[in-house]
């Protein structure tokens, strides 16, 4: 399930390319949302196809050993370990995994010095050693080695990012929060799990598909009411001047914070400042928080946005532990 950091994402960065291109309807900015959400779900399935395939390199080093004309003891009798991975194995036969890569032709065909380039570092790193030369067998422990190979990955990431760039213009960001994803699904399989295991959905809920549609949807139908907002808390400067990255930033967490009442204000504000922190200048978190913290006190004065049920956690006036109490 895609995390709502990167829902977030996605709909800022729609949005910044929905005014760039300036003749774009609302309704192509959506098409275009819902095509980079289901991109980043591409992408889930593609690293945990790499896992597969890393094995892989595994197994046909073992078999071009064996086919030596004077193979050693060693190339006879090889360690087989990795490639009978218990949790690569369920991967491997998973029925959705094949039949959504089947359909979004996703494969590392065309591209495989990227699995024999991390066999390869693989092969020369600790953890490999450890769990080769380990006595143990069970599944927990191949299990927890899987988990260590994603965390290698991603300890050298830039070829892989670099392909992945080629293949998508979409995917340019989403690596890191798409292997929390595949880190989380290779902590749900256990040792008596099926090719029918259920894999991630691409939300955690309705909701959030509702959300990111919303999100996106509301920010650019008051475009106009918020750009005037954010004018007028920052005297000091013309809004032309203000870069655009900033200003989608601020509409996004104004939006949020009028439209969604359960999703507490704080929240939103440190989502967003933190979005802002890679997404804008180095100086920009600062410069959001100050006139996005303005703002907010003015709404709050004006009642122009209402809070309920969790959404209250912070509010003037809420007591935390009486609501615990009376749950």
């Amino acid at each position: 399930m895609i995390s709502r950091r990167l829902l977030r994402i996605k709909a800022l960065l729609v949005l910044y390319a929905f005014n760039r291109k300036k003749g774009d309807s609302l309704e192509a900015a959506e098409k275009e949302l819902l095509l980079s959400l289901t991109k980043s779900y591409d992408l889930y399935h593609l690293l945990l196809l790499l896992i597969v395939e890393i094995v892989d390199v595994a197994e046909e080093k073992i078999e071009i050993a064996r086919q030596k004309k004077i193979p050693t003891r060693e190339d006879l009798n090889p360690n087989t370990k990795l490639i009978e991975n218990r949790l690569v194995k369920q991967i491997s036969l998973n029925r959705q995994l094949k039949n959504y890569s089947g359909k979004a032709n996703l494969t590392w065909r065309d591209d495989s010095e990227i699995p024999k380039r991390y066999y390869n570092i693989l092969k020369d790193s600790a953890i490999y050693k450890d769990y080769m030369g380990s006595g143990k067998k069970s599944f927990s422990e191949d299990k927890r080695f899987i988990s260590r190979l994603l965390n290698l990955i991603l300890t050298e990431p830039e070829e892989l990012e670099s392909v992945l760039e080629e293949k998508s213009i979409y995917w340019n960001d989403d690596l890191d929060f798409i292997a929390v994803m595949v880190d989380k699904t290779l902590r749900q399989f256990k040792e008596n799990s099926t090719a029918d295991h259920r894999l991630m959905p691409l939300y955690r809920s309705p909701e959030d598909e509702v959300f990111v549609k919303k999100l996106l949807r509301k920010t650019i139908l008051n475009s106009a009411k918020l750009e005037e907002l954010i004018g007028s808390n920052t005297t000091n400067w013309e809004i032309e001047r203000i870069a655009l990255m900033d200003t989608l930033v601020m509409q996004l967490a104004i939006t949020e914070i009028m439209e969604f009442p359960e999703i507490p204000v704080k929240v939103s504000l440190n989502e967003y400042i933190e979005i802002a922190k890679f997404y804008c200048t180095s100086k920009s978190s600062t410069f959001v928080n100050g006139i996005l913290d303005k703002i907010v006190k003015e709404m709050r004065a004006k009642q122009l946005f209402r809070k309920t049920g969790r959404g209250l956690v912070g509010e003037p006036g809420f007591d935390e532990k009486k609501n615990i109490e009376k749950k």
